[in-house]
């Protein structure tokens, strides 16, 4: 079986951060983002990333860890059904498509057999919430089988209370549903027009936790929810902590200088911050400097940046650099919608 895990895009959100990390290679407790996508997958999974930014990091990552993958090209890009579709020569047979930046507790190998007993044509994973009005739900009957999608319905009328949570298993013929070679969403295009054709389309309900990891707030969030396994706080390497860290995470070679409150923050490798500095939900890539006495808060600051002493910054985004060549000034694509 191989996997199709989505990587393109850029990671906008999450600039600054992503302007010198691919968005799939974020560190999660000093592990790549991609890593846990890649860990949950059966054993001899074959794994095609699709992607279309810092490709050669990802090929790298994979190869320095002996995973047997692939980076698959996109020149442009070409939506969750367009990026699948681009990965057609490597598929033979019943396969799954995966979001590299979504994390969750979904048990892949179960979700796989489910899919089998049913003899589905598609199966998506699907996530309770109960803010239904913000997102489209399915209509799902007492078997599984999912009917339509309905988007955005009042609380009163809302078949369910089920979303899209952007893992799928699927048959090779959906293949022959997307045009190749043009942007196409696997959501909004191609489910719909499987739908409409009454074949088997079921829906796969699971337990735990599901973040989509698109913006600060649900990376530390992300962050948090994984600590819970690992203990209040999680650093690797030789990091100095002279300060204190709560529901925090530190990469290699930093220091945290004596007096310096850490509260929800992750920190990249290689980062200096002094003394009596105050910190909360906050993110810092590599290489950062942060000096005695600043106070931030709600703040990604980019690669190798400097924080002056005694700095008072609320809710910014810290990058003093030109933006990378290529990297687009706004979103490209579009988030899984249910």
């Amino acid at each position: 079986m191989q996997a199709v895990i989505l990587a393109g895009g850029f990671g906008t959100r999450l600039a600054p951060l992503t302007y010198t990390k691919a968005k799939s290679m974020l560190p999660l407790l000093n592990k790549p983002m991609i890593s846990y996508i890649i860990n949950a997958l059966p054993k001899g999974t074959e794994i095609v990333v699709a992607a279309n930014y810092r490709n050669e990091e990802i090929q790298e990552f994979l190869d320095k860890n002996g995973i047997n993958g692939i980076v698959n090209k996109e020149e442009k890009p070409l939506g969750t059904a367009g990026a699948v579709k681009n990965a057609e020569k490597y598929i033979d047979g019943t396969f799954l498509v995966l979001n590299s930046d979504i994390i969750s507790s979904l048990n892949i190998r179960k979700f796989v057999q489910y899919h089998m007993e049913k003899r589905a044509f598609v199966t998506i994973s699907l996530w309770p919430v109960e803010n239904v009005e913000e997102y489209g739900v399915v209509d799902i009957k007492k078997d599984g089988r999912i009917t339509k999608f309905v988007e955005k319905p009042p609380r009163h009328e809302a078949p369910s209370n089920l979303i899209n949570a952007g893992a799928y298993c699927l048959e090779y013929e959906v293949l022959d549903y997307i045009e190749d070679g043009v942007f196409v969403s696997m959501e909004m295009d191609i489910f719909p027009r499987i739908l409409e054709e009454g074949r088997a389309f079921y829906g796969y309900n699971f337990n735990g936790y599901w973040i989509d990891v698109g913006r600060p707030e649900s990376y530390i969030k992300a962050t948090r929810i994984l600590l819970g396994k690992e203990g209040l706080n999680y650093k690797t390497g030789n990091s100095e902590i002279r300060g204190k860290l709560m529901h925090s995470v530190v990469g290699d070679n930093c220091i945290i200088d004596e007096g310096s409150i850490l509260n929800s923050c992750i920190i990249y490798d290689g980062c200096r911050i002094g003394k009596n500095v105050r910190m909360e939900n906050c993110i810092v890539a590599d290489e950062c400097i942060i000096r005695d006495g600043a106070i931030l808060k709600d703040v990604v600051i980019g690669k190798g940046e400097e924080i002056e002493e005694r700095a008072e910054i609320e809710n910014k985004r810290i990058w003093s650099k030109p933006l990378p060549p290529g990297y687009p000034e706004k979103q490209i694509g579009n988030p899984v919608r249910g």
